[in-house]
């Protein structure tokens, strides 16, 4: 088993001291290495700030400061590293001079000593070629902020030696962190995972179903997301986002449920890269999201009774529960009356489809999501069709909204927004198990971590129950002839099973 204590980091750019900061913390020996000089001693002067400030919150004593910075050493040439136990590299994300970088090091450190790269996005296999003992290297991918962030991707490459994995989920837990373990593969656990919110939500966008604000608006407050994904991509950058969107699509060998959007290739292209710039999705005047003023809810002379049809069994009961509670007078019967308000409830359907199957009057037939938990909410999705007439759709906002829970009304889509953005985030976690890249728990525990998703896309899936995560999928795969919402056979065989998505595939 390898023992760590002294380690070096190569690269002392944002994610090169937050790996310094923990790892003097937690009692390491750290040597700071960098081929600009000047950028070591900036680097080991901001920790010590970072330090000082830490203390004065009262989240570091005085005497663990000091031992902290004392345990900081720069190592002016990549021989000085030669008794390091581990060496970190967390430069440029280019995979030639990854390569030449650990060549170099091998010429200089022990032949026990581990090689592990900070990469996002670049094959370990494929940095470790390069190596005379490809054996010793992996990948610890940490996220930024390091210090906060407090989940690391532990990659295994296809020649990488299991006990230096093994040593690095070891030393994760010294530096107070999470690991999680995966192989090498485009986009890791989190990365990966991560495809399904940015991607689905531009397509319900390119599809013309509604504005950014009002996708971001539903996961935040039907979804409890912290942020939607355009508010996401704003913060981290889109032309940050838009390569890793490509570069994951590319590496799967143009695998649909990844595909990208012209929206954002148009938005790099233009410069508007989100909050570092003051303009990307939304407008950042003095460095806040510039809001848009508020929908008024309409004020129609006649609220009509409500029919909801009962094709969809759970999506009836659901809006049954929703309507009364609202007070609206609901319409029984087997077909809705000449004045009534014609509300359908399909998972993973659209409205036009619904509709037609169902043999409806189309100018007064509107959608409601009902799909997960919509009693209490802070949103509801009101959907239309091309063939709802104005009348019919204010009267339906009118009722959604009477108690004053914001309503967001899109045009038709398949799967609302909700749903189909959801169904996707599940339908990729399953895959990756599926592709034992991650066992179940550990994507569920990247994803949380790494993500900040309201839980794990496994659990989530749970939760909000496979069946219907699958027959959203089925419906809108259906629907619109996409490849891309086909479901994971993960999420098959655990449906037909009758299996919980985190249950792990038999061991053979």
């Amino acid at each position: 088993m390898h023992s760590f204590k002294t380690i070096g980091v190569v690269g002392v750019g944002a994610m090169g001291k937050g790996i310094v900061q923990i790892a003097a913390q937690a009692g390491l020996t750290v040597l700071i290495h960098d081929q600009q000089l000047s950028a070591l001693h900036a680097a080991r002067e901001a920790l010590e700030k970072t330090w000082q400030t830490l203390v004065a919150k009262g989240k570091l004593t005085d005497v663990a400061a000091a031992g902290a910075l004392g345990r900081v050493h720069i190592a002016q040439t990549l021989g000085e590293l030669a008794d390091c136990d581990l060496v970190i590299e967390a430069i440029i994300e280019r995979l030639d001079a990854k390569q030449a970088l650990f060549q170099a090091l091998e010429a200089v450190v022990s032949p026990q000593c581990v090689l592990v790269s900070n990469t996002s996005s670049l094959s370990i296999t494929a940095i470790a070629s390069a190596c005379a003992k490809p054996e010793r290297v992996a990948g610890y991918h940490f996220f930024n902020p390091v210090p906060l962030m407090k989940v690391v991707e532990v990659i295994d490459g296809l020649r990488s030696d299991p006990a230096a994995g093994d040593a690095l989920m070891s030393l994760t837990q010294t530096l107070g962190h999470t690991a999680v373990r995966a192989k090498d593969m485009p986009g890791f656990i989190v990365n990966h995972a991560g495809r399904g919110l940015g991607t689905e939500g531009l397509r319900a966008v390119q599809e013309g179903v509604t504005s950014f604000e009002g996708v971001d608006a539903i996961m935040r407050e039907q979804c409890g997301f912290r942020m939607g994904p355009f508010e996401l991509m704003d913060l981290t950058g889109v032309d940050v986002s838009h390569p890793v969107m490509e570069s994951i699509y590319h590496q799967f060998y143009e695998e649909p449920r990844f595909r990208p959007s012209p929206i954002t290739a148009q938005r790099v292209a233009g410069g508007l890269f989100g909050r570092k710039v003051g303009v990307g999705f939304y407008d950042y005047p003095d460095g806040k999201k510039r809001e848009s003023p508020l929908t008024e809810i309409p004020t129609p002379d006649h609220l009509p009774p409500v029919w909801i049809s009962p094709a969809h069994a759970q999506g009836h009961a659901m809006a049954v529960q929703l309507f009364k509670a609202l007070g609206v007078t609901i319409q029984t019967g087997s077909h809705p009356e000449a004045e009534s308000l014609i509300v359908v409830t399909p998972f993973g359907q659209d409205i036009s489809t619904a509709i037609s199957q169902q043999g409806l009057d189309a100018a007064r037939t509107v959608g409601v999501d009902t799909f997960g938990t919509i009693l209490p909410a802070k949103r509801r999705t009101l959907m239309v069709s091309p063939a709802t007439t104005q009348q019919w759709r204010d009267a339906a906002h009118a009722l959604l909204a009477r108690d004053q829970v914001g309503v967001t009304v899109i045009q038709d889509s398949p799967g609302f927004v909700a749903q189909r953005i959801l169904a996707t985030i599940v339908n990729i976690a399953c895959e990756i198990a599926q592709q034992q890249i991650a066992t179940p728990a550990d994507i569920d525990r990247a994803v949380s971590l790494g993500l900040n998703y309201p839980a794990g896309p496994l659990a989530l899936g749970d939760t909000l129950g496979a069946k219907q995560i699958f027959e959203i999928l089925t419906n809108m795969q259906a629907v619109t002839g996409d490849p891309r919402y086909r479901p994971s056979l993960w999420l098959q065989r655990r449906v037909q099973l009758g299996l919980s998505l985190l249950q792990p595939a038999a061991t053979t």
